[in-house]
Order: structure tokens, then C-alpha cells, then sequence
């Protein structure tokens, strides 16, 4: 029986085998706990719950010496880097943990960096402005260059495969075309990149924005104002209104308070009137417009 390095497409199809058969386990066991301890201890401990779960099919399988259900599948099977021995205990332990554990911790510490910078802006006063989406990075590594790793985990600890079968005609065709979407793999993860960096401009230059806008005088903007201090008040906060702001409606909200309605609604909050299409002012001293916020349909 010959032993050949196992091709791209039976790699993709044995990750998608585990990842199906991992997903069915995670269900399960989240319908469990979430019977047993009810909804909100579930949303507490969800990830923790997936993780155990990985860990389980991972330990089951893989540490313990057998075939995952998707290697099984297509008839491939682990060897080190000699591709002469099976993978050591020690080995197998390094990929299950690079592949479960390594992701939930780099997740709680993004989770946590991004708490810090978001109390971080809280404390100094900025304004979190809306941008648009950007794409979440992928969990799996491309296939690319000569496709003897899927996942980074396996790279890692240096694990390969093996197929249980004969050297096929095709296999120089299924590489070469595995080549190429390698390659459209490395265009796809260069141009998210480069969307992060844009996104992260916009970021700041909405910041910047925002700092001048808090430097502006907060003083009242009409004689009306100044005649009567309940209607120097925002209907919103129900505090005296900082950097008055105009609805096309004539209504003033504090700039803070408006903008952040219309992330949510686009209407005015007294009258009900559509502000799509139409802007808030902000008004200086001297009740000239300096600026205008655009309420987009959500």
C-alpha cells in the first residue's frame, strides 16, 4: 500500500468534514448547558462552552492518536515532518491546543485591548463615530504556495498529511489551480488590510473632528436661551444643552445627543419628521452654521 502526500482538495474537504461535525457538538452542548442553567448564565459562558467542546473533539481524536472524522472521510492520515512516523503525543497536544485554545485566548485579549481603548476615548470625551463595516479576518489559512498546510496550527507544530491511495493524473492540474487560489487568497488578506488602514483613517480624522467641535464656546445661542434656563435644556439629556444642534425641523438637541439618536433613528425626537436627506447645524455665537451631521436610512 502506497503512501503519497494527500492533495488540496482533500484537505479543504477533511476541515470541512471537522468543522461540520465540531459545529454539530457545539450546538448540542450549548442547548444543553443553556436547559440547564438557563439563557443568561449561556451568554455568560458561550465561548467557554465552544471551547470545551473543541477541546473534547480534539482530545478525542487527534491527542488521543486516532483519525477526526474528516480525515477519516477522505482516508488521509497525520505523520511528522519525516512523513515516515506518526505525529508524538507531545506533538499532537501542541496542534490541539494552537488549534482551540490559541484562538479563544487571542480573542479575550483582542476583547480586552478593545475595552481598554473604547474607556480610553470615554474618559477623554470623544465621540464614537460610525464607519463602515470592515471584513473580520478568516480562522482558517489559505491552502496556498504548495498547499501542505490548511490550518496555521498544523504549520506550527508541523503535522502533514498522508493519502492512503494511488498517485493520480490529475494531481498536477490540482495543484496548479490550488496555486492560483492561493495566490487570490494573498490578494483577498492584502486588500482587507488595506481596508483596515482605511478605516482606521477615517477613525482618526473623525476624532480630529471631533476635538474641534469640543472646543467650541457652549454658550446659549438665542435670546431665549438666555431669557429662560428650561429652554436652554435638551429634551434628550434634560441638562443644559452643549453645542446646541439644529434639526430642520428648528428643534435643539446637545451635539452628542443628537448624533447619537441618529445612529439609531432618523427622525426628529419631538416631531417624528424624516431627517434623511437633510442635516443638523450647529450654531456658534454668532448663529452661524459651522457644520452639519447627514441622518442616513438605517
Amino acid at each position: 500500500m502506497s503512501l503519497v502526500p494527500a492533495n488540496q482538495p482533500q484537505l479543504i474537504r477533511s476541515s470541512q468534514k471537522d468543522e461540520h461535525y465540531q459545529h454539530c457538538l457545539r450546538n448540542n452542548a450549548n442547548e444543553t448547558f443553556q436547559t440547564l442553567a438557563g439563557s443568561k448564565r449561556w451568554l455568560h459562558w458561550r465561548k467557554e462552552i465552544e471551547l470545551l467542546s473543541d477541546l473534547a473533539y480534539c482530545g478525542l481524536t487527534t491527542f488521543s492518536g486516532y483519525q477526526t472524522l474528516g480525515e477519516e472521510y477522505v482516508n488521509i492520515i497525520q505523520v511528522d515532518p519525516t512523513l515516515c512516523r506518526v505525529p508524538s503525543r507531545s506533538r499532537r497536544g501542541a496542534l490541539v491546543l494552537l488549534h482551540s485554545l490559541f484562538p479563544y485566548l487571542l480573542d479575550k485579549l483582542l476583547v480586552c485591548l478593545e475595552n481598554e481603548l473604547e474607556a480610553g476615548e470615554g474618559e477623554a470625551g470623544e465621540q464614537k463615530w460610525p464607519v463602515p463595516g470592515a471584513p473580520k479576518p478568516g480562522g482558517e489559512a489559505g491552502s496556498g504556495g504548495g498547499g501542505a498546510f490548511y490550518h496555521l496550527g498544523k504549520r506550527t507544530a508541523g503535522i502533514s498529511y498522508l493519502r492512503v491511495c494511488g498517485m493520480t493524473g490529475d494531481d498536477e492540474a490540482i495543484q496548479s489551480s490550488y496555486r492560483l487560489l492561493g495566490v487570490v487568497s494573498l490578494l483577498q488578506l492584502a486588500l482587507t488590510l488595506a481596508l483596515q488602514l482605511n478605516i482606521h483613517r477615517q477613525r482618526q480624522r473623525a476624532r480630529q473632528e471631533w476635538r474641534q467641535q469640543r472646543n467650541l464656546p457652549s454658550r446659549s445661542q438665542s435670546v431665549e436661551e438666555t431669557n429662560s434656563p428650561r429652554a436652554s435644556r435638551c429634551i434628550l439629556c434634560l441638562e443644559e444643552r452643549r453645542h446646541s444642534t439644529s434639526t430642520p425641523c428648528g428643534h435643539l438637541f446637545c451635539w452628542e445627543c443628537i448624533t447619537e439618536w441618529c445612529n439609531t433613528k432618523t427622525e426628529c425626537p419631538l416631531f417624528h419628521s424624516k431627517l434623511a436627506q437633510l442635516g443638523c447645524h450647529v450654531f456658534t455665537r454668532r448663529q452661524q452654521p459651522i457644520s452639519a451631521v447627514k441622518a442616513t436610512e438605517q
